[in-house]
């Protein structure tokens, strides 16, 4: 199937964002004495939104955190963490780029377990915004990676089906995601090493530069 649309994920593909979203995390969950180191994170953490953090936290260190307590979490989160990308560019080297060349060429969206406010600041002060179709963001869909649901949502607002979408991914809860609704997938070295992306991922890139239009088509000749 010709591919029509890419979508994106946000975290740790285009935003070096990761290292602040654990930042805010660490300092939000110090007081309760969890320490919550960067491979610990990488490992268990990454692939959740806010709530699926939170809650899985509070499942593996015993914390009795219910619903509203949750809630001024990812508050306070949000809160923070807005300020700490309020003063600049986030982005990858290579994402604005990569981001122009892929929109003159196919619609492009993302696909992403982040805050919509939180994607469209970085964006906003990137001045890519206008480029993506379609954000489907954290509570958009009714589960989140590695389910499909966010990537299916993705095909939906384009209007064309999954399998004629190319997604890009960090991580293997996306890449599944990606893979379970029927798109193909390139894997960017971001986050993990090449070998932990090997088998959800049909091309494997370390840099954003890489993706290009003939990158693309290539990827298509061999779907």
């Amino acid at each position: 199937m010709p591919i029509q649309a890419i979508v994106f994920d946000f975290d740790g593909v285009l935003a070096d964002s990761e290292p602040l979203h654990l930042r805010v995390y660490q300092e939000l969950l110090e007081p309760d004495g969890i320490h919550l180191d960067q491979a610990t994170y990488a490992a268990k953490y990454l692939g959740y939104d806010d709530e699926g953090v939170f809650q899985q936290v509070a499942k593996d260190y015993g914390l009795l955190l219910g619903d509203e307590e949750i809630e001024l979490l990812i508050a306070e989160k949000a809160r923070r963490f807005e300020a700490l990308v309020a003063s600049g560019n986030v982005l990858y080297p290579g994402a604005d780029g990569c981001v122009r060349r892929l929109a003159a060429a196919w619609p492009i969206g993302i696909a992403s377990g982040a805050l919509r406010a939180e994607i469209e600041l970085m964006l906003r002060g990137a001045g890519l915004l206008d480029r993506f179709r379609f954000i489907v963001s954290a509570g958009d869909t009714e589960q989140t990676k590695p389910a499909p649901d966010p990537y299916l949502r993705a095909a939906e607002l384009h209007g064309i089906a999954a399998g004629a979408c190319v997604a890009i991914e960090d991580s293997h809860w996306g890449l599944q995601s990606a893979r379970a609704a029927g798109m193909r997938t390139i894997a960017i070295t971001h986050t993990y090493p090449k070998a932990a992306l090997l088998a959800d991922a049909d091309a494997i890139v370390d840099s954003l530069d890489e993706i290009t239009v003939e990158f693309i088509e290539r990827l298509d000749l061999r779907g």
